[in-house]
């Protein structure tokens, strides 16, 4: 299997980054593959404590032999908003992973889109990760590009990097937010206790979220939050740092509230970026998913 490492999955070791993919194996067992030469970093044997880097590409055997590691294509129904010959927009249900991983190969997006679109994807980022350039948590929906060939693929990644992919979310927060906009600047980095977590570090990577308030129900918060950086988790961190943490997101210490869901209540609803080679500007906007519309009528109704 081959991984690489992205900037939002880097600075964390490398037994501890295998341990995350897999779950159910020990440390031990893992740290015992590495030593024998069953996982590479960059073509070479690493020691487990090997800090990962961006662009690192990880190389490995099965580590657990009781599985099978192999990606099948799946009849899963695609929410496709935009597509071209270069790339495709899809709306991502919560509840779904958007790729594999050595614990969970299959009901991913990314099988999804290996039936649909078969080998017209991009591999850039390995077999788990077939056209996948930026990812959403499991219980966030909303929009993802995907790319459908290499080329495309670097070119969105460098859009990416270079902030001029808009990406906008709608969020309910728990409590009622004190300001009716915010500028949150502040670093975020892997969790020093808990490497399945970020946090705000006071080494971590500049990380800058916009919020405007939408909405106020007194006991929670509407909001549109704005990515201007992507780390991992940002917007969860930034709002549970500013003691308002996303509705239910039990993570990050929201708890579970009064009007039951599946996790964080957070959807991307909007994208706009410039078409792949040209200069057409394509702006996507969707309506609040079924979770989202659930909270915020139980809160407006409340109201009434």
């Amino acid at each position: 299997m081959l991984l690489i490492i992205d900037e939002n999955t880097d600075n964390i070791r490398l037994d501890l980054y295998l341990a995350q993919l897999y779950g159910d194996i020990s440390r031990s067992k893992i740290q015992n593959g590495i030593k024998s030469g069953k996982v590479l970093v960059n073509g070479e044997k690493k020691k487990s404590s090997y800090n990962l880097k961006f662009g690192d590409r990880i190389e490995f055997e099965n580590l657990c032999e009781d599985k099978v590691l192999k990606i099948e294509p799946e009849n899963i129904p695609l929410d496709i908003i935009w597509e071209d010959e270069n790339m495709a927009v899809v709306n991502k249900p919560s509840g779904m992973l958007t790729h594999p991983t050595p614990l969970e190969t299959s009901g991913t997006l990314v099988n999804a889109l290996l039936y649909k679109y078969g080998e017209n994807l991009s591999d850039i980022n390995g077999e788990f990760r077939r056209g996948i350039v930026h990812r959403l948590d499991r219980n966030t929906s909303g929009l993802l590009m995907i790319a459908k060939n290499n080329k495309t693929h670097e070119y969105l990644a460098q859009i990416i990097k270079d902030h001029k992919l808009v990406k906008k979310y709608h969020a309910v927060l728990k409590g009622d937010y004190p300001k009716d906009e915010d500028v949150i600047e502040i670093p975020i980095g892997r969790h020093k206790t808990q490497p399945h977590k970020m946090a705000v570090t006071d080494d971590g990577k500049p990380s800058k979220t916009i919020l405007k308030v939408l909405e106020r129900f007194g006991e929670a918060t509407y909001v549109e939050l704005t990515l201007v950086t992507g780390r991992t988790h940002q917007i969860r961190v930034h709002t549970s740092y500013k003691k308002h943490p996303v509705y239910n997101d039990t993570l990050y210490g929201a708890g579970m509230g009064k009007v039951k869901t599946e996790e964080q209540v957070l959807q991307s609803f909007y994208l706009q970026f410039a078409k792949p080679f040209s200069s057409e500007i394509i702006e996507l906007e969707i309506e609040p998913d079924e979770k989202l519309s659930k909270v915020l009528n139980y809160f407006r109704n409340r109201r009434v």
